[in-house]
């Protein structure tokens, strides 16, 4: 991809760098020349993302668990003594599986709070930390979900956190702008992802269909009935992450093939 989003020598820190998504972004900001810090649980997933950019000047990695207050806050330590800048936070971890409000597992509630946790609480646990480390014109982009907008059945816990995402980008759009931040929410739609195809199979389990029907009925309610790959909505972050994007914060962009519009 050629270099259109101004952002050579700006430093772009990715979460959840490990996932289809995060790949397909790490690999659009570093076509466009931005320096890398890739953030991830998955030492693994890392290593292997490193070695096929294949930038190691331009890419360093750091394995970091976002629940956890002790190394987010060592993390952002560690580079504030490297004097590091983040011009571009992309809080794209998370997770996502079914919460049925009528589950009688004993850790039904557990399962609630730990995925708030991870979709919402970590997101602005690692916002906080690096915040003294953001310019005037630097730029937060949170993941949330086209189910930020609408309601599903069973899933009510991954909804909410993704409400909750679009809720906080607005806010904490208001509360930057007098730094210079602009913050600004994605809600991709059906995405072929391993994470999406786990969710796609559960439904079909819990429906007692295939999940070639599931994904069929699911395509037919966008305008077009094609599944998106994690590149195809790429693009959307490199503009909010650029200059072109400075009249944008506090908005959540729907990225569905118009599943959802508006």
């Amino acid at each position: 991809m050629k270099p259109r989003y101004a952002l050579e020598g700006k430093t772009v820190v990715l979460t959840g760098a490990g996932g289809g998504i995060g790949c397909a972004l790490a690999h659009a900001f570093a076509s466009q020349g931005a320096t890398l810090l890739l953030l991830d649980r998955e030492a693994r997933s890392l290593q292997s993302l490193a070695q096929a950019l294949a930038l190691p000047d331009r890419v360093g990695t750091a394995v970091c668990d976002l629940g956890d207050d002790g190394q987010v806050a060592l993390l952002a330590e560690r580079l504030h003594a490297q004097g590091v800048r983040v011009d571009v936070l992309i809080n794209n971890a998370g997770c996502e599986y079914p919460t049925p409000i009528d589950s009688r597992a004993p850790d039904a509630m557990a399962c609630w709070a730990s995925l708030l946790d991870n979709n919402v609480v970590s997101m602005v646990r690692l916002t906080r930390a690096l915040l003294p480390l953001m310019p005037a014109g630097a730029s937060v982009i949170n993941q949330s979900s086209i189910w930020g907008k609408t309601g599903v059945a069973d899933f009510s816990a991954y909804v909410a956190s993704k409400h909750a995402v679009i809720g906080l980008t607005r806010s904490l759009a208001f509360e930057l702008a007098a730094r210079g931040i602009r913050v600004n929410a994605v809600c991709p739609g059906w995405i072929r992802t391993e994470a999406g195809l786990r969710s796609l199979a559960r439904m079909a389990q819990q429906q007692g269909r295939s999940e070639a029907e599931i994904e069929r009925e699911l395509l037919s309610r966008q305008a077009v009935p094609v599944m998106l790959a994690p590149a195809d909505i790429a693009g959307i972050y490199l503009f909010l992450a650029s200059v072109d994007a400075a009249p944008l914060t506090g908005q959540a962009i729907v990225m569905s093939h118009g599943e959802v519009m508006g």
